[in-house]
């Protein structure tokens, strides 16, 4: 009688209530990786480059697009370039102290790649600047002296 018990408790499934995720509509773009958190993960990139806004439901959002990086790379002995945002523009800054050349390349890979900022440079309170406006691809900026 025991062990019928036991064979009984065993055959006997608890009941478990998960939440139905779902994509309903979406285009899939290539490049990205894979993002993990807790236990959820997206492998590759669910970009739309047409959505107008973030998607949104409950405590999630997802906002659709490609992803861009743009970076620095300071030079030893030269003032520090430092990145902020605007909305949807992004500024390259440094103090005006000298008489540098801003560069940019878009391949760190490509030692060879660096070429002459093509971006207008404004000047205002001893700062120097640039401003993209939305960035695409990849985007890394050094000063030469």
């Amino acid at each position: 009688m025991k062990k019928l018990l036991i064979l009984v408790g065993m055959l006997v499934c608890g009941t478990g209530f998960a939440q139905q995720y779902s994509i309903d509509w979406y285009k899939i773009a290539g490049g990205g990786g894979t993002s993990t958190g807790a236990t959820y993960q997206v492998s590759g990139t669910i970009g739309q480059p047409d959505a107008g806004g973030a998607l949104t439901g409950g405590n999630y959002s997802l906002t659709g697009g490609f992803w861009s990086l743009i970076s620095v790379v300071q030079t030893a002995g030269l003032p520090n370039l430092a990145i902020t945002h605007s909305g949807n523009n992004v500024i390259i800054s440094w103090p005006n102290t000298g008489s540098y050349t801003l560069q940019q390349n878009a391949n760190l890979a490509t030692s060879d790649g660096w070429a002459t900022s093509g971006y207008t440079i404004s000047t205002a309170n001893g700062t120097n600047s640039i401003t993209i406006t939305s960035a695409t691809g990849n985007l890394f900026f050094r000063l030469k002296q």
